[in-house]
């Protein structure tokens, strides 16, 4: 039986290049399962990868024939944009280990509907500083900047992101993302040790 591993953390950690990176380790062996948003596609991103950039309609027939396992909107400054994981062809517990990247909030409706045998956490964290830098260095890279949502997500954050929910969702593991190469090494051999010990 599979396993889903949810890459979670605030904005501009790292979560993207962390997921992309473990999800070429051979000796892994993860899956991915590709969300679903209703929020406009950035520049740089593609239609299946990052995500499956659908409309609000779609969404609500996908939730009428209860395949939604987990959904969350976001009311920003351009509109409610929703992101959620769908059960589709693309995900087979029975036979794969998955790798996904959600908020916490997502995390815990996923643990819920699979078990919290079949779902873990892997919490990205980075000093607010640099994540703020990055942030700031991602969004000048679009065709249409929204630095106004760059900054309502910061600040979010740090209340969906507290200790205390933290805690009350039972993350306990964090991998500090300040140097890259030793983040991945120490989130792959977690992953590994964690699968060895679970089988």
């Amino acid at each position: 039986m599979g396993r889903i591993f949810c890459i979670i953390g605030k904005s501009s950690s790292g979560k993207d290049t962390i997921y992309k990176k473990l999800l070429k380790c051979p000796g892994l062996g993860l899956k991915e399962i590709v969300p679903y948003t209703t929020r406009p596609i950035r520049a740089g991103e593609q239609e299946g990868v990052e995500y499956h950039f659908v409309t609000v309609e779609v969404m609500e027939q996908m939730r009428a024939e209860n395949r939604i396992i987990e959904s969350r909107f976001y009311d920003t400054v351009y509109g409610r944009w929703y992101y959620f994981t769908a059960k589709d062809s693309q995900l087979t517990l029975e036979k794969h280990d998955y790798l996904v990247i959600g908020t916490l909030a997502s995390y815990i409706k996923t643990r819920d509907y699979f078990g919290a045998d079949k779902v873990v956490a892997i919490y990205i964290d980075l000093e607010d500083g640099e994540r703020l830098s990055r942030a700031l260095r991602r969004e000048k890279k679009q065709i249409q900047p929204r630095f106004e949502e760059m900054c309502r997500r910061f600040i979010a954050d740090t209340k969906d992101f507290s200790e205390e929910n933290l805690t009350k969702a039972g993350v306990v593991k964090f991998f500090d993302n300040h140097c890259l190469k030793q983040c991945l090494e120490e989130i792959t051999d977690y992953i590994i040790s964690y699968k060895e010990s679970t089988f």
